[in-house]
């Protein structure tokens, strides 16, 4: 099993704070795909995480300022390394979709997974990125039978007009293809 109490046995756990309980016997049926950085734009630092733990200290960049106070997760990071950092088991809420809508359905965290790509709309996404991701995702699907292709969507298809991750640059042709590649 690639799961234990929900948590992914290729991941490094890191626990946010920032979840809650799904609305009782709601599993998950959707994956949403995001990207972040912080700084916008600078990969390779800590603040991804420190900013989920809510331990970002807002004095050390101006951005920072804008997002103070802000507490979300997402379920999973997937570093520029492919390194994958998961913050909330599976088996709970984490606080990643915001507004969402999907297939007339509202309040997406309720039965979705969040996984967020360091990076930006514009820069492409790394090989390793891609490779953790089919990974984690075909797990995900065996996990959870009812999370197939066309329930695998973007920030920005949830949150139209308020979001636009992964943007242009997440290869959305090669992920999806690589799902249907043996191991």
């Amino acid at each position: 099993m690639s799961f234990t109490n929900g948590w992914w046995e290729h991941a490094r756990c890191v626990p946010s704070p920032n979840f809650n309980d799904r609305p009782s016997g709601r599993d998950p049926s959707l994956l949403v795909i995001h990207n972040i950085s912080l700084p916008p734009g600078e990969f390779g630092g800590n603040q991804v995480e420190r900013f989920f733990l809510n331990k970002l200290d807002t004095d050390e960049h101006p951005f920072f300022r804008e997002i103070e106070g802000v507490t979300v997760s997402a379920h999973f990071f997937i570093r520029r390394t492919g390194e994958v950092i998961q913050f909330v088991s599976v088996d709970q809420r984490a606080w990643h979709a915001g507004v969402s809508e999907f297939q007339g359905e509202e309040s997406c965290n309720d039965f979705s997974l969040g996984i967020e790509m360091e990076g930006t709309d514009e820069i492409p996404y790394e090989t390793l990125q891609y490779q953790s991701l089919v990974g984690l995702t075909k797990d995900l699907m065996v996990k959870y039978p009812d999370i197939i292709s066309n329930r695998i969507t973007g920030h920005s298809d949830i949150a139209p007009g308020r979001k636009t991750d992964p943007g242009p640059a997440f290869d959305w042709t090669r992920y999806l293809s690589s799902l249907n590649e043996p191991e």
